[in-house]
This record gives C-alpha cells, structure tokens and sequence, in this order.
C-alpha cells in the first residue's frame, strides 16, 4: 500500500456536498480557499445554512440536497449512515462521490450487515449511488484537523490519510484532493478493505505519516 503520487491537480470546479456538519463545513471551508464554488446541502433546509455561507463568502452557496448533487463536478456526501438512503442517487449518476463516513450503531441504529462483517459503509454507499463511482475519503480524521494539520508534499512526517474505491479515477481525485490539502495519501484498495480504516482499529482519527499509516492498516483486524 505505497503512498499514491500527487501527480494529478484538482482543476478549479464546483464541489456538491451532503451534509453541512463539522465535517462538511471543515471540507467547504478548505476547498473554498484553496479556489473552488461549494454548493452545500443539509437536511434542514437552504434557509438554515446562511450564517455558514455568509461565512465562506461569495463562492459557497446553499442548496437543497438535490440541487447541491445536481452543481457538483464531484460530490462529498457526509451525512449520518442512517441518512445515507434519503440522498437522491440519479443526479449523481456518472459523478466521483467522496463517502466521509462511519458506523455508529449508537446513532444509526443497529444493521445487520455491518455489525456481521458482510458489508462496509462505503459498500453500501456505491450500492446506493450505483451509477457514480464512491471513494472512501476523510472519514479518519478529526473536522478540526482538516485544515490546520496538512503540510507540503515532501514535509518529513507529513499526515498520511487513506483512501479506497473500486474506480482509478475516483482514487486519483481523492489524492490529489488529499494533497491540496496538506495529506499524503494512501490507497488500501477496494471499497470491502475500508473497514481497516473505520471505528474502533489502530488507524482511525490518529496522526500517522504514510509508513505509520500502512502499519496500522497491516494491524486491523476485523
């Protein structure tokens, strides 16, 4: 598991996002700087969103969940599992969604097929958005370290974070949005290998360089 090359640059686009909690806000605050439109969404309405707009200023506006899948070049779809079924899937249809989540029985409610090991979240995500191509991204680390504990490419001891999906190009997307962000990346493979980096195992919301974080993928146990 190399860490992935940053050779691919994210050309300036506008990016939907699901879901305007720490982790949504965290990610449009950051692509918002770095020269991108945000269309962000959440489950409440446009109309509740305006002090976070008003925040991010002129190239961040809010939308329904529809309308913010519909603006998207590409997608973040951060809302609670139990949420994950309520956002609409055809207009994402062709589109790299970036899946930021995690299982949390506590919140979502007990299911079957993940507390079985059959499944993982991000799993269940490209089942749900069957027609776009899902890449596990951001889920293992703290809102608050997004954009403030990224560094150059070939910092020594630069944060690594992982990334997975069953689509080449949702993999390239995601590392070079890692880099822009200040993270190495590091690609575990397959949608059916993120539970190495989810709840409860050795790589989750941790600080680890790329090498630390092979490690502790290697250590997972399921």
């Amino acid at each position: 598991m190399p860490a992935a090359s940053p050779d691919v640059p994210i050309p300036m686009t506008t990016v939907g996002i699901i879901g305007a909690g720490h982790i949504g806000s965290a990610l449009a605050e950051g692509l918002v700087a770095q020269g991108h439109d945000v269309v962000i969404a959440n489950s409440r309405g446009p109309e509740t969103l305006a002090d976070l707009v008003a925040r991010l200023g002129d190239r961040a506006r809010a939308a329904t969940a529809t309308e913010a899948a519909e603006a998207g070049e590409w997608v973040v779809v951060t809302v609670p599992l139990k949420a994950l079924g309520d956002i609409p899937a055809a207009p994402l249809a062709g589109k790299i969604v970036l899946d930021t989540n995690n299982y949390y029985f506590e919140r979502d409610g007990h299911i079957a097929e993940l507390d079985e090991k059959r499944t993982t979240t991000s799993e269940m995500a490209q089942r749900h958005f069957a027609q776009s191509k899902v890449a596990k991204a951001f889920n293992h680390i703290m809102a608050r370290d997004i954009n403030t504990d990224g560094s150059p490419a070939g910092t020594p001891g630069r944060r690594a974070l992982a990334t997975a999906s069953d689509h080449p190009e949702a993999l390239a997307l995601v590392t070079a949005v890692y880099d822009a962000f200040g993270f190495d990346a590091v690609d575990i493979g397959s949608l059916a290998e993120t539970w190495r980096v989810e709840r409860d195992q050795p790589a989750y919301v941790v600080r680890q360089n790329a090498d630390e974080l092979r490690a502790n993928l290697a250590r997972a146990e399921r």
